[in-house]
């Protein structure tokens, strides 16, 4: 694998990587281009505000109450709550700092025996603060709610009493150092992560199904350093050199991921627009963790919360282990300021590796970004590294039944279309696996209309101890599809419309498990008012669990909101 071909594609790729150079950058820029025209410098965790300083910013908190119904069309029960909310949506946009946050958390109260009621945070926080032009800070926070087992339904509007769910919890913050000695540039970059899922819903997986070790909380830190010349400087080659360490800490059966990397690159041009790159590696990666307690049957014991209990005086025993040498060789292409594709194959883990990046910009507010990755990881991480991703100015909507802040999340900057958490948000999973997929994503801003469609494929590789008893994952795959697509149009200063469709497919190769396929759709339509606002929404959702479980449902919304 080509460990990070881009710092600033880094969590969109999701893989823990060693920070090699942006070789879109190292190329000579096209003629008559000044060196770095029209290029995000690649220390940029997120991407900078344009022209002078021009303060921006806002802060507008509100209360909302609303009026839902779901109707199970296949003739189950129908659902009607109210739901009271507040929450908060801030923008700011200047030179030295870029941000918003998005946050809301409803309380509903049900009219069916509960079902339906309950509490519900959402929301996502990114943002770059400039302390000086060499030395910035990114951080980001995020809630949601997604999926606890990836044999389970696949609930896409979260409405009524859906099983199969976490509340999601995740952030991480770090110093981002870009500086120069002469002519080698110098990147440092350090990230500290938090991820907890709170008491997952079982309900929706398959009777007779083995348990999963639910994952609960972790920490991880990550930190990476890297020197690059350009070609010209020193040699007529480009060079870079990095280094990365990363541990996770997960409480589940005390999980521990640990990895040391070291690599070196050379970048050739072969024209002013295309060069090759080859690359060598040093990686030792380690993940352990301690048995579960099992009772006669050798079925594992539960906690409260539904999570394996530790047994007394278990070992820690090897899940995954890796130490040696690994190498890969790819073509970059650069044929002007908008447009940056690179591809590398080699072996790593084993096998194969394949990993790239793509970039264009086709026309003012047209944007495309798409990446292959592969690489190990653990949930905790490859959330962060999600995170870390996705843009500081997003599109945020009213609609209460799509997938707020659990799929794909749009961009309104102009500079980046915005990335998909879909490939972690899968399932909830504790096991270290291996990661391998794709993402593309693409956003169009003209006038008063913003179109994203996000999409991709991920797949992962599973790994347990040999030995440990009670344990189903090791030596599994499971895999996912996805597509999303979002439309919003401003009607007027006081309304709009937004729209949004998703298809979500899920496989597992756990012995017993279903396919599952989740469909949806949902429109809203907003007014304001003043500072009072008002909102109709409506959803169609459609999800099946093999042959086993066939839903179908509709929802209706109303809601009245003000704005402080």
């Amino acid at each position: 694998m080509s460990m990070g071909a881009r710092p600033i594609l880094m969590g969109c790729l999701g893989m823990a990587m060693l920070p090699t150079p942006a070789f879109a950058q190292a190329l000579p820029p096209p003629s008559g281009v000044a060196p770095g025209a029209g290029q995000a410098p690649p220390t940029d965790p997120a991407p900078a505000a344009s022209g002078p300083d021009r303060p921006r910013a806002y802060v507008s908190p509100y209360i909302e109450v609303g009026q839902a119904f779901s109707a199970d069309l296949t003739g189950g029960d129908s659902v009607t709550f109210t739901s009271i909310g507040a929450g908060v949506n801030a923008q700011v946009n200047t030179a030295r700092a870029q941000g918003q946050i998005s946050y809301r958390y409803e309380h509903r109260i049900a009219w069916n025996d509960g079902l339906g009621g309950g509490d519900v945070h959402s929301g996502l926080a990114r943002g770059l603060y400039r302390i000086t032009p060499e030395l910035s800070v990114d951080g980001g926070v995020l809630a949601t709610r997604a999926r606890s087992d990836i044999r389970g339904v696949a609930p896409g509007v979260l409405v009524g009493d859906p099983g199969n769910i976490s509340q999601l919890y995740s952030a991480y913050i770090g110093p981002v150092l870009s500086t120069r000695a002469g002519p080698v540039q110098l990147l440092a970059n350090y990230r500290l992560g938090y991820t907890r899922a709170e008491r997952p819903g079982l309900g929706g997986v398959v009777a007779d199904q083995p348990r999963l070790d639910y994952f609960s909380d972790s920490w991880n830190h990550m930190a990476t350093v890297n020197a690059t010349t350009r070609p010209g400087t020193i040699l007529p080659v480009g060079l870079s050199v990095s280094g990365l360490y990363e541990r996770d800490d997960a409480r589940q059966l005390a999980q521990r991921y640990e990895g040391w990397f070291a690599r070196g690159d050379v970048l050739y041009p072969i024209s002013p627009y295309v060069a090759l790159t080859a690359g060598v590696g040093y990686e030792r990666i380690e993940s352990s963790q301690r048995d579960p307690a099992v009772d006669a049957a050798g079925r594992p014991l539960v906690d409260g919360s539904g999570r394996f209990v530790i047994a007394p005086d278990s070992p820690r025993r090897i899940a995954y282990r890796t130490d040696g040498v690994y190498y890969d060789a790819g073509v970059v292409w650069r044929p002007n300021r908008r447009t940056s594709v690179e591809g590398h194959v080699g072996q790593r883990y084993g096998s194969l590796s394949l990993t790239g990046s793509a970039q264009y910009e086709a026309a003012r507010g047209v944007f495309f970004r798409a990446s292959v990755y592969d690489g190990i990881q653990t949930f905790g991480r490859q959330l962060r590294n999600g995170l870390s991703g996705l843009p500081t100015q997003f599109v945020e909507t009213r609609d209460a039944f799509s997938q707020q802040f659990n799929g794909c999340v749009f961009s309104t900057s102009g500079t980046t279309p915005g990335g998909c958490l879909n490939d972690v948000l899968q399932s909830v999973q504790t096991a270290v696996y291996r990661a391998r997929g794709a993402d593309a994503a693409l956003t169009r801003t003209s006038g008063r209309s913003t179109m994203g469609i996000g999409l991709g494929y991920s797949n992962r590789r599973l790994f347990a101890p040999d030995a440990a008893p009670g344990l189903i994952v090791g030596g599994a795959d499971d895999e996912s599809w996805y597509a999303q697509i979002f439309f919003g149009r401003s009607l007027s200063r006081d309304s709009g419309l937004n729209v949004n469709g998703f298809v979500n497919y899920y496989a597992s190769r756990l012995a017993g498990a279903e396919d599952v396929v989740s469909v949806g759709t949902t429109a809203s339509y907003f007014h304001n008012f003043g500072r009072l606002g008002t909102t109709a929404s409506v959803g169609l959702y459609h999800f099946s669990v093999g042959d086993l479980t066939d839903a179908l449902s509709a929802q209706v919304l109303v809601a009245a909101r003000y704005q402080f």
